[in-house]
């Protein structure tokens, strides 16, 4: 398919320009995983990113059309971003560098590695990180 289509850059690489600055995936993992919204969420759950870093992230974010963001008119004012459809399309991307972690990295991974079955692995490589609603 790709091989037919003369492209201007490459597909791989024009997506690591969008996802790949440094914790631009742990935002989008938050989001899709953890269901954070919040800045402060963001702040206090990804470690060692400060709030200027945060700020540039999701407002590069936002222009790439990942996340929108909206703001109540509340007192004190509210603010919380929301994956885009194009964000959402991310998903499987994150959950296939979930189980590519876990099938060949499972020393880093598992606290007990030699007891993990790769062939008993969840399908949904994020289950034991979603919250219970």
């Amino acid at each position: 398919m790709l091989e037919e289509t003369a492209c201007k850059s490459c597909p791989v690489n024009n997506t690591f320009n969008i996802i790949g600055k440094k914790f631009a995936i742990l935002i989008l993992r938050n989001m899709i995983i953890l269901k954070q919204k919040r800045f402060n969420e963001f702040l206090d759950s990804i470690e060692k990113i400060n709030p200027k870093t945060l700020s540039v992230r999701l407002k590069e974010m936002e222009k790439d059309k990942i996340i929108k963001r909206e703001v109540y008119n509340e007192k004190p004012v509210r603010i919380e971003y929301s994956l885009t459809k194009k964000g959402e399309a991310l998903k499987p991307i994150l959950e296939q560098m979930a189980i590519f972690s876990m099938k060949y990295c499972c020393e880093q991974i598992f606290e007990n590695p030699k007891s993990v079955r790769l062939d008993k692995l969840e399908s949904d490589p994020f289950k034991k990180y979603r919250i219970q609603t």
